[in-house]
């Protein structure tokens, strides 16, 4: 679905809306980076004027959020902290694999690697 798509179908059923903010509010508290970005994402929604060109924007950021909120009530602690912060918060550069300093990188290491024997 494209995401003006997705708009619309928001503006129809605003039901959608509620629902999307019910789920993503389950974390609420959880990680500061979190909660600022579902503010972002009202802020946002708010700005009817502009809202078909950002279509994209906003419908990514909402994805964004709402596998942060999975993450972090579900995932890996420091896997959850390393989306947040590149995801989120913005903390990531162009080229793949740049992450922040400051993460705890040896858990996701440790997923990573198989393991033999």
């Amino acid at each position: 679905m494209a995401s003006l798509d997705v708009l619309r179908a928001m503006a129809k059923e605003p039901q959608t809306v509620e629902a999307f903010f019910t789920e993503v509010g389950r974390a609420a508290g959880a990680d500061p980076r979190l909660d600022a970005a579902v503010t972002e994402v009202k802020d946002s929604l708010q700005d009817f004027a502009t809202l078909q060109v950002r279509a994209r924007r906003v419908v990514e950021r909402m994805a964004l959020v709402l596998q942060a909120s999975l993450l972090v009530r579900h995932g890996h602690p420091a896997v959850a902290d390393a989306f947040c912060a590149t995801r989120l918060a913005g903390d990531w550069g162009t080229a793949f694999g740049t992450l922040p300093p400051g993460l705890d990188l040896s858990p996701i290491i440790d997923r990573a690697t198989p393991k033999l024997g």
